[in-house]
C-alpha cells in the first residue's frame, strides 16, 4: 500500500470549491477565544462543504497568521461572515426557516447518534466559549441542543475535535440521506 502524493487527491482549488453545491449546514462559533480552534473549525468546514461560518462575539475573524496556521488557507474557501451579537443572528437564521442547534449538555439535550435530520432543512450548529460553552441565551433560542456522548472521566471536548464530529455525523446524515 503506497500513501497518495496531494497531486493525487484531486482536491478542488478555490474557485471549484466556491462553485460547489455545500451541504445544507452552517456553523455558528459563538465567543471562541483560541485562535487555533478559529482556524481548526475553518478547515474542517472546508473538508465538509459547510455553507457558511458565522464568527460571534469575541471569536477573531481573519486574516490573522495564528487561524491562518490551522486553517491552511481555508478562510479563502468557506464563506464566513463575523456578526457580533450571537442572539440576533439565531434569531435572524430563524426567520429564513433555519433549524438552530447548540452542541452542549443541557436538559432534554439529543444523544448526537440519535439525531435525524430532515430532508430539505437547513441547520445552524453552534459551538460555544472554550471555558462557558455556548451561551445560555443562545441555548434558550436553539430549537434543540445536541450533546456528544462521552463515556470517560472528562465532561468535554475541545471545540475543535467537537466541531470534527459533529461536522461528519451531520454531513454524513445529510449527503447520504436516502
Amino acid at each position: 500500500m503506497r500513501k497518495l502524493k496531494n497531486s493525487e487527491l484531486n482536491r478542488l482549488n478555490i474557485d471549484q470549491f466556491k462553485d460547489t453545491t455545500k451541504i445544507p449546514l452552517i456553523v455558528i462559533l459563538d465567543n471562541i477565544r483560541s485562535l487555533n480552534n478559529i482556524g481548526s473549525v475553518f478547515r474542517t468546514s472546508d473538508a465538509f462543504l459547510i455553507k457558511k461560518i458565522y464568527l460571534c462575539g469575541i471569536t477573531a475573524k481573519p486574516p490573522h497568521k495564528e487561524i491562518h496556521k490551522t486553517a491552511l488557507g481555508a478562510t479563502e474557501s468557506v464563506d464566513w461572515q463575523y456578526v457580533e451579537n450571537t442572539t440576533d443572528l439565531i434569531k435572524d437564521l430563524q426567520s429564513e426557516g433555519i433549524k438552530i442547534l447548540s452542541i452542549e449538555q443541557a436538559e432534554s439535550s439529543v444523544s448526537l447518534e440519535q439525531f435525524k435530520v430532515v430532508k430539505g432543512e437547513t441547520y445552524a450548529v453552534i459551538f460555544g466559549n472554550e471555558v462557558k460553552g455556548v451561551s445560555q441565551e443562545a441555548v434558550n433560542l436553539s430549537d434543540q441542543c445536541l450533546e456528544i456522548p462521552q463515556y470517560g472521566t472528562k465532561h468535554s471536548l475541545n471545540i475543535s475535535v467537537s466541531c470534527g464530529i459533529v461536522l461528519w455525523d451531520l454531513f454524513k446524515k445529510i449527503k447520504f440521506k436516502s
